[in-house]
């Protein structure tokens, strides 16, 4: 299966359908930068934002926005690669998961509109499974694929081996990475309140 292609409109719009049935938020955009000004109006001015390392939000330019400044948003990854403190850093990192926004990249969309989110540590996912209220999800189209077991499969032969030589390229040889915690998204609850903002992007995006 070829992971780097966009899917047709057609696909996109069942995408987004499905999506809506499962309490999710699709917003569909045409390319990164239109992704950026979504992001924009959808923070309000005042609120907590944490984020997750990702390819897709470095690449819409929203980390590089974040770092700026001048969007009026308090920003708790700012706080904790600021503190020196180990212990006080874990303070920060524990506060962080009850930030008003979270944002992030999925590995996987099925058609279906389930989810499929994995990780090293599992630092990001509390974020995702409940703590934070509202999320924002940043998609690139090439990263839908038919069914929720393409999206495993996409996960394990596509993402992994990309993510361990990215890992190894910043950290060192020996510090690849690790698929040791996997979230499936199958859906969100009416009874947590929370608002799950799906923005798929129109180009590329990620691994």
């Amino acid at each position: 299966m070829n992971y780097k292609t966009l899917v047709s409109d057609e696909t996109l719009q069942k995408v987004a359908s499905e999506l809506k049935k499962r309490n999710f938020d699709p917003i569909i955009v045409p390319d990164k930068e239109e992704a950026l000004k979504k992001i924009q109006e959808l923070i309000p001015l005042g609120a907590s934002v944490m984020n997750g390392a990702s390819r897709t939000l470095e690449e819409i330019g929203f980390i590089e926005h974040l770092k700026s400044d001048t969007h009026g948003w308090n920003n708790l990854h700012k706080a904790i690669v600021g503190e020196s403190d180990p212990q006080k850093q874990q303070i920060l990192r524990r506060e962080a998961l009850l930030s008003d926004f979270y944002l992030g990249s999925v590995h996987a969309l099925a058609e279906t509109g389930e989810m499929v989110i994995a990780s090293n540590t599992g630092s990001q996912l509390p974020h995702v499974v409940y703590s934070s209220p509202n999320l924002i999800l940043v998609i690139g189209t090439q990263k839908i694929v038919p069914t929720l077991e393409d999206g495993r499969r996409r996960l394990r032969e596509h993402v992994v081996p990309l993510e361990d030589v990215r890992m190894k390229e910043v950290y060192g040889p020996t510090m690849g990475t690790m698929l040791n915690k996997e979230f499936i998204f199958h859906g969100e609850s009416s009874f947590t309140g929370r608002k799950i903002h799906v923005l798929l992007v129109n180009e590329k995006l990620g691994f």
